[in-house]
């Protein structure tokens, strides 16, 4: 694993530009040599996923499934080799790398593995007789057929979850993949690799390619052998790949930036508010999109509301994710400290003020944000309106429902939002008015049969469940006289 070798046509290949270091972000250690791939080379693993596309595509479901089963059953007997790989990678805690990330890996193939049927019947059709021909009743089925070579390019805040969530989905429809990591923490997902392959995934049907610059992801995207780009990331970068896969007419599904508002009433539960919008600042440091980050309070609970998200971040532990208690770990890498540093530092100057956190963690070696809560805030600060990507929060008061439905929608994105009201017939009001993707109503949970992905700048497209199954098939109608 010093030196990984990437995986192309159900062989592993050195990389021709050769390798780079895999940074431990708690300990600034070397984890282990990533391979950089060249254009070449991805392009490549697309022409082998083209060429297995045919066979893989007409397997039976069943059998695809057995593979995906098997997968998830390799994931788990390694699961705590696996754990350790990433948590090294990521930065995550011990509970969030062997819970949130290679358990959900593992929970994804299983839950793939389950065949569905991929026909409807839609109701027959009387036609009378005219220009094309006699009189007759039709039949018609709806069909859900694979789109083909499926590029898959995933994020760095989840080096399982994420990944596994493209692949399987793709694989069960009969799709083949071309999977791109993200470059801070790809060595997990030539785990995963070598767990499909022992699982008996035949050559082509998943090959791995990663690199740190940018052409190997422009690789993936433009190659001709490429049918559809999954992408989960940044805004900036979708919007890129969207304009590649618009040229060539590319299916695209996008699960992008966030900016999630957490509309908290005055007749709220502030406890149960207080520990969702929590999650924030511990739930991989910040680092995810479905973060409640904007939070508009109502002037009655504002200041209690303040108050006690202080002295929850206030006592929050951060640290080495390795020890016991620790809560929040460290940001990806150096680069990425510095960018959220740079936010409170700007919410400062803007005229934020800073309720909790703001100063960097003491620590020899590591990349910590301390959380940080930003308050008295206004709808025009940058803190406010642009993803920070951190364990960073941002409060706004309002006075009126109507001012919270605006001040929420008032935001270039849409993934997911929150209401927390003690009124549940106004909850599900306001949900229903909000621009989001979906909408958390007294609750910060998911539910992992239900769609998911944004509106506006937050995505195309929706996964999770069966509506992944949707995403990474085509929609054929055959019709036929009764």
């Amino acid at each position: 694993m010093d030196r990984q070798r990437l995986f192309i046509g159900g062989a592993w290949v050195e990389p021709d530009g050769g390798h780079y270091e895999v940074i431990d972000p708690a300990t600034e250690a070397i984890v282990g040599r990533a391979p950089e791939a060249s254009r070449d080379q991805v392009h490549a693993a697309a022409a082998a996923a083209r060429e297995a596309f045919e066979t893989w595509s007409r397997t039976p479901a069943e059998e695809r499934a057995a593979v995906l089963d098997r997968t998830a059953e390799i994931i788990q007997r390694n699961f705590l080799s696996y754990a350790d790989l990433a948590q090294a990678e990521s930065g995550a805690t011990t509970g969030t790398a062997r819970g949130m990330q290679v358990g959900v890996g593992a929970a994804r193939f299983r839950r793939y593995a389950r065949v569905e049927p991929v026909e409807q019947a839609l109701p027959p059709q009387i036609n009378e007789a005219g220009p094309f021909g006699r009189a007759a009743v039709m039949g018609a089925l709806a069909v859900r057929r694979p789109v083909g070579v499926v590029t898959c390019i995933t994020s760095y805040n989840n080096p399982w979850a994420n990944p596994a969530g493209k692949i399987a989905p793709a694989l069960a429809m009969g799709n083949t993949v071309v999977v791109k990591p993200a470059p801070q923490d790809p060595l997990s997902v030539y785990r995963m690799a070598e767990a499909l392959e022992a699982a008996g995934v035949p050559p082509g049907v998943v090959n791995v390619v990663s690199g740190s610059r940018g052409e190997v992801g422009e690789a993936a995207v433009d190659s001709p052998d490429v049918d559809m780009v999954s992408f989960t990331g940044s805004t900036a970068v979708g919007q890129r790949i969207a304009e590649v896969c618009g040229r060539h007419m590319k299916r695209q599904l996008m699960e992008l930036g966030g900016k999630g508002a957490a509309v908290v009433f005055d007749d709220a539960d502030v406890g149960s508010a207080v520990s969702g919008i929590g999650t924030t600042f511990s739930f991989y440091s910040g680092q995810i999109c479905t973060a409640p980050t904007r939070v508009l309070a109502q002037r009655g609970v504002y200041d209690r509301l303040v108050e006690q998200l202080a002295a929850y971040a206030g006592h929050l532990k951060v640290g080495d994710p390795r020890e016991q208690g620790t809560v929040v770990g460290p940001v990806i890498s150096a680069a990425h400290r510095d960018r959220v540093e740079s936010y409170v530092e700007l919410g400062r100057k803007e005229g934020a003020r800073v309720a909790a956190g703001g100063e960097r963690p003491p620590s020899d070696h590591g990349f910590y944000v301390s959380p940080t809560l930003l308050a008295d805030c206004t709808p025009d600060m940058r803190v406010v309106r642009e993803e920070i990507f951190g364990p960073v929060v941002v409060v706004l008061p309002f006075d009126e429902e109507e001012e919270a439905i605006a001040l929420a929608n008032d935001s270039d994105y849409g993934l997911i939002d929150y209401v927390w009201s003690g009124d549940v017939a106004r909850a599900f009001r306001v949900a229903g008015r909000l621009r989001a993707g979906g909408v958390g109503i007294n609750t910060v949970g998911r539910n992992m049969e239900a769609p998911f992905g944004g509106f506006k700048k937050s995505g195309v497209g929706r996964d999770v469940g069966s509506y992944a199954l949707h995403a990474y098939s085509e929609v054929q109608a055959l019709v036929w006289p009764g």
